[in-house]
């Protein structure tokens, strides 16, 4: 999969925004939206409070967990475990690039947030490498990645599915008592 599908998956996620304009509830295919009223909040798909923040229509609210004190939270907690920690959104990356692209002048904090979130994704990343590494170091046959979101296991699961099969070559072309083949001239 590619980042941009998972991004694609993320814009159907919901977020608050206030409409600045009056219309019925609208049918779509995946559910009723709406009906939209000036100044009171709404949850839509963020593809759409995308498309009407940049058409001016409405202001983004965003999501309860971006906020700096939980974000800082969030890292220093990702940091203390061993294991990879619960994220508040299976799409936390996404969201956070996605909204602050195109609302951050509704996010208070945009860039204080913008950094938190990089550093969890990169304390996480930075463990996923320590734990392929391992894996692939104690020659380990299967692994649990609990916790990781799709954006994650896409970033690494090409390198990762490319090693083993390199691995798994080399273990059956040397099995236990075989000799390697050597030329002689």
């Amino acid at each position: 999969m590619e980042p941009a599908e998972v991004e694609f998956l993320a814009e159907k996620e919901l977020v608050t925004i206030v409409p600045n304009f009056s219309l019925d509830r609208i049918h779509l295919i995946g559910g009723d939206l709406g009906p939209f009223n000036p100044g009171l909040p709404v949850e839509v798909p963020v593809w759409l409070a995308i498309n009407l923040k940049q058409r001016q229509k409405c202001r983004v609210i965003a999501p309860e967990w971006m906020d700096v004190g939980k974000l800082e939270e969030i890292r220093d907690q990702e940091r203390k475990e061993d294991t990879f920690t619960r994220m508040p959104s299976p799409y936390y990356m996404e969201l956070t690039k996605l909204l602050l692209n195109y609302a951050s002048d509704n996010i208070p904090k945009a860039d204080e947030i913008r950094t938190l979130v990089k550093d969890t994704w990169d304390t996480r990343i930075a463990k996923l490498r320590l734990s392929a590494d391992s894996f692939v170091r104690q020659q380990e046959v299967h692994a649990k990645l609990d916790n990781l979101t799709l954006m994650e296991i896409n970033t690494t699961g090409t390198f990762l599915t490319q090693a083993l099969d390199h691995m798994y070559k080399l273990r059956t072309n040397l099995q236990p008592g075989e000799t390697a083949h050597s030329q002689d001239f």
